[in-house]
């Protein structure tokens, strides 16, 4: 089967079974805060196109848009239900209509920030920027926020060079493991 009809009938089928646990995570941001429920993040997706990354707001309105690990208190950015839900990951839902737009894979390298040129152009420089990015990815089962930059492009460049089917089933169980353990999350 052909990644892109299994990552559309995956993420299809999730949206159906997992909505009204959006709806609870709706619920929760919306009575925590003022301001939208879902965030727009500008990301660069396959071939280094910027595309709107749609994401359960766990952090005010007012955060500047940088990686959250690059902040020097995040946490105090957070909305009360933000931390629980970047924990469980479940800020991460609205991605499937990503995938069901074709601008994400089920796995594949994170979408970089618009404004992370490094980590751009390393991944340039390594051709993973072919690839569409992707909601999982190697980089995520092995540190996910933890990694240094060049860890992380080593490990995006393995899985381009290693990519498969079955490859991205063991992700995907992999990540359930990770989500459930709340493993390499910054919070």
């Amino acid at each position: 089967m052909k990644k892109r009809v299994f990552d559309f009938i995956i993420a299809l089928l999730l949206l159906g079974l997992l909505f009204p646990i959006f709806i609870l995570c709706a619920l929760m941001v919306r009575l925590g805060s003022r301001g939208p429920v879902i965030y727009f993040s500008k990301r660069v997706g396959r071939e280094n196109r910027l595309f709107l990354m749609p994401k359960i707001r766990t952090m005010r309105v007012d955060t500047p848009q940088v990686a959250t690990h690059l902040m020097v208190d995040a946490s105090a950015y957070l909305v009360p239900a933000g931390a629980f839900l970047r924990r469980t990951s479940l800020d991460e839902l609205p991605q499937l209509w990503s995938v069901l737009r074709g601008e994400m894979a089920l796995v594949g390298p994170r979408p970089a920030l618009f404004n992370q040129h490094d980590l751009i152009a390393m991944r340039t420089s390594v051709r993973v920027h072919e690839l569409s990015p992707g909601i999982t990815g190697w980089a995520q089962i092995n540190g996910r926020d933890e990694l240094q930059l060049q860890r992380k492009v080593e490990l995006d460049e393995y899985y381009l060079k290693n990519r498969s089917f079955l490859f991205d089933l063991k992700i995907l169980i992999l990540t359930l493991f990770k989500v459930f353990k709340t493993e390499g999350v910054s919070h």
